[in-house]
């Protein structure tokens, strides 16, 4: 039963567009009469990289938000499935740090609040010491100061805790990395 509970938790209901191909995959043979268009994108909850099939005579540009969750979708027709980051066309990997960076930047607070409620994995490792740059220092620095007051931004987080490297910027780089994979533990991103 939990199971089934994760799977439709982890479901996208809105997805950026990365790269949109009208005429498909330039590696597909088959006739063009014969392909779809296809685009490539990430969801906006768990930036789960997505393959869409958009409805018949729709045109979609990169940076578009689409509704993908159940129900009555007004621009995609279906979900091919999930895409590992080496299938992305090379517009699509150009774009998908500007896509992440506005998802972030959007929905700031989500992010602040990842600062303010990160806990330990064990005893040796936190959660922050996973973002990339966030050493011990810095992770009992963030610790002492949410004691004190919860962080409201990033700018309240990098002006209370010293030398703080760009907590956007260290969160943009987790997220890249756990969508390459290899990663252990998944903080932002829902395979």
């Amino acid at each position: 039963m939990e199971a089934t509970e994760k799977i439709s938790s982890s479901r996208e209901e809105t997805a950026m567009v990365l790269d949109f191909l009208p005429n498909g995959y330039s590696y597909d043979k088959r006739p063009l009469y014969m392909k779809t268009p296809v685009a490539q994108a990430m969801g906006k909850e768990h930036f789960v990289l997505l393959e869409l099939v958009p409805k018949k005579g729709i045109h979609l540009q990169p940076f578009e938000e689409v509704y993908i969750g159940e129900g009555k979708r007004d621009k995609i027709h279906h979900i091919i499935g999930k895409l590992p980051i080496s299938k992305l066309t090379a517009t699509a990997k150009s774009e998908l740090e500007f896509a992440i960076k506005d998802i972030i930047k959007k929905n700031e607070k989500r992010f602040v609040e990842f600062f303010n409620k990160a806990r330990p994995l064990s005893t040796r490792m936190h959660q922050l010491e996973l973002l990339p740059g966030l050493g011990n220092k810095h992770m009992w620095q963030v610790l002492e100061s949410r004691e004190e007051k919860p962080f409201e931004s990033f700018a309240d987080l990098k002006n209370r805790v010293k030398l703080m490297p760009d907590p956007e910027k260290i969160v943009i780089k987790r997220i890249l990395q756990e969508l390459e994979g290899g990663e252990k533990h998944k903080i932002f991103v829902d395979s």
